[in-house]
């Protein structure tokens, strides 16, 4: 049975999916949820901490999703993340928003005028897309031993251009996507199989 937060938390986002965010009045929500307003303000504080409460959990739902991506072999790891980050911003317009930081009209935002949250104490704020890129990048690197953080960037961010720009024919962008990131760490996975070319010398003949 979800906890009165929860159920906020799920009683804010149908509010949402019907109106925008400044429309979604804290008794609405409530309402929605089937408690009382006390408890509201008890778990939140005010409205903009529930904004950020909202934020906090699509970017905790976003990294739970990049960590079961990188279940995948090592090599595929970035790729996998890269298709993960495709989907989830296509399905939650919170992710796209954090992801990029480009806040479409309707949505709740992140206060950045204060280092702290505004919610409940002992609540954190939602991150920014660069600390959420480290966040991702990190993570990657740490479960992908032998593959340099570099190689583990190149693929999160040309996911993020295919969120930020997205193919043409949706249908096919995940394959897409896909194939450019595989490009892009083709070299790796040869040289981790032992198939890198013949060295060649200053002249540029090969060295057998």
């Amino acid at each position: 049975m979800p906890t009165a937060r929860q159920a906020l938390l799920d009683a804010a986002l149908r509010a949402l999916a019907d109106r925008p965010w400044r429309a979604v009045r804290m008794a609405d929500v409530a309402g929605l949820a089937g408690v009382s307003r006390q408890t509201l303000y008890n778990e939140f504080g005010t409205k903009g901490g529930l904004a950020e409460a909202l934020l906090r959990r699509a970017a905790d739902g976003y990294l739970a999703g990049v960590d079961r991506a990188l279940t995948a072999p090592v090599p595929d790891r970035p790729a996998a993340v890269a298709l993960w980050t495709l989907r989830a911003a296509r399905q939650d317009v919170l992710v796209r928003a954090l992801l990029t930081g480009h806040w479409a009209e309707g949505l709740p935002r992140p206060d950045r005028r204060s280092g702290s949250s505004r919610g409940r104490p002992g609540g954190k704020p939602p991150p920014g897309p660069d600390e959420l890129l480290a966040l991702v990048r990190d993570r990657m690197a740490a479960a992908s031993p032998g593959i340099p953080a570099g190689r583990c960037e190149i693929a999160l961010r040309l996911a993020l251009s295919c969120v930020i720009v997205p193919l043409v024919e949706d249908d096919a962008a995940d394959s897409r996507a896909l194939r450019l990131v595989r490009e892009a760490t083709r070299p790796l996975v040869r040289e981790r199989a032992g198939l890198s070319g013949p060295s060649r010398t200053a002249g540029g003949r090969s060295r057998r």
